[in-house]
């Protein structure tokens, strides 16, 4: 694949679902990589008025998913944690995933999701099983 921005961009747009629901948009894809934008909406806060839970995890998993398909091959998670370190507020979340091991069967990638000020307010570490 020659720009993987392009094409994870194309995949993205014809998933209709959750990622289109949840505002998500692919910024920069590079083999094993990702960036991933999650545009805050009043469905993406809780009842405190931050950014759910849910809403950043959804986000790390398929900036990393997205990552580990850059070769080509389908892949599932089989195992996830996330450590919410601030509350996330603003207009907008930025994840950046990377490959940690990328191995034949199973990969592991270390998310890190930024508020609109650059402020680290996750981290999470998704495992995939290519299928």
């Amino acid at each position: 694949m020659e720009n993987l921005t392009e094409y994870a961009r194309e995949q993205v747009k014809a998933c209709k679902g959750f990622i289109e629901a949840n505002n998500y948009e692919v910024i920069k894809v590079e083999p094993n990589y990702c960036e991933l934008e999650g545009i805050i909406t009043n469905t993406s806060t809780n009842h405190l008025n931050i950014v759910h839970g849910g809403y950043i995890f959804g986000l790390a998993d398929t900036a990393a998913g997205i990552a580990a398909m850059t070769d080509g091959r389908n892949a599932v998670t089989i195992n996830s944690s996330i450590s919410y370190l601030k509350p996330s507020k603003g207009n907008k979340l930025k994840a950046i995933a990377k490959s940690i091991k990328n191995g034949k069967n199973v990969a592991f990638f270390e998310v890190s999701v930024y508020d609109d000020n650059d402020v680290l307010t996750s981290v999470a570490n998704i495992t995939y099983n290519y299928i």
